[in-house]
């Protein structure tokens, strides 16, 4: 009889706690449901220093939030709104965080536009292509697809290397054999091959002073895939002829 006593017990209390955290469970719903903290402000910033934003713009910002607000501050989808200002051009990562009682706050990191790529898109510093608009002036990449990352590393070191002749690359090509070829700034062009691209641009750099340098005309191309030099060719300057 003891032993029915104690089972009737454990039961009655099972149940009384499965009744409890049911009545839990709803209560929570229905004050999810209310219109409580509805939420007040949303903070946007850009994760540079001075947490200024330089490319997207206030209406970009006001048009993800109103597209996609949803819900209160309790209630609102943290990850769907991630994505509405994901999709922001020149937006590359969006963090979003709820910050008690009624505040969003949003920071963005914007791309760094490194290159063109073609005529399409954009390389950022990471080497990642994007779309977006721009009218700032940028070295072109030309290469095949899923190459980007490769000629945006290549790029920082050929840059590095004609630093010290104050020459500036204005485009860069790479072939689907990998074969690499470099536009200068000042016209000319310099033929890299697939291998030895940096030794072959560093040796160019530098002999250019004391023998490129010398001829003291133009360059329109230079052959660096020679193993003990390179070959040269230079702009035909036309003579300008006077009658008296």
């Amino acid at each position: 009889m003891w032993d029915d006593h104690q089972a009737m017990d454990l039961l009655a209390n099972s149940l009384f706690m499965l009744v409890a955290l049911m009545v839990i469970y709803a209560a929570g719903q229905w004050a999810l449901s209310l219109p409580v903290l509805p939420l007040k402000t949303v903070s946007v910033s850009g994760n540079s220093g001075n947490g200024k934003l330089q490319h997207v713009t206030r209406e970009q910002i006001e048009s993800a939030v109103r597209s996609e607000f949803i819900g209160s501050f309790l209630t609102l989808d943290l990850n769907v709104m991630r994505h509405a200002f994901g999709k922001l051009p020149w937006v590359r990562v969006a963090s979003v965080r709820r910050h008690w009682p009624q505040n969003l706050e949003v920071t963005l990191e914007e791309h760094v536009a490194l290159a063109r790529w073609g005529s399409n898109a954009l390389v950022n510093t990471h080497g990642e292509t994007f779309n977006a608009a721009s009218d700032e002036i940028l070295p072109v990449f030309d290469g095949p697809a899923g190459t980007s990352h490769d000629m945006a590393r290549q790029y920082a070191v050929f840059t590095e290397l004609l630093r010290p002749l104050q020459q500036r690359i204005e485009r860069m090509n790479l072939s689907p054999r990998r074969a690499w070829r470099v536009h200068l700034d000042n016209g000319t062009i310099l033929e890299l091959g697939r291998q030895q691209m940096e030794s072959r641009l560093a040796r160019y750099a530098l002999v250019y002073d004391y023998s490129i340098a010398q001829l003291n005309r133009p360059l329109s191309y230079v052959d660096l895939r020679y193993p003990d030099g390179f070959a040269v060719r230079t702009e035909v300057i036309p003579r300008v002829k006077t009658s008296r």
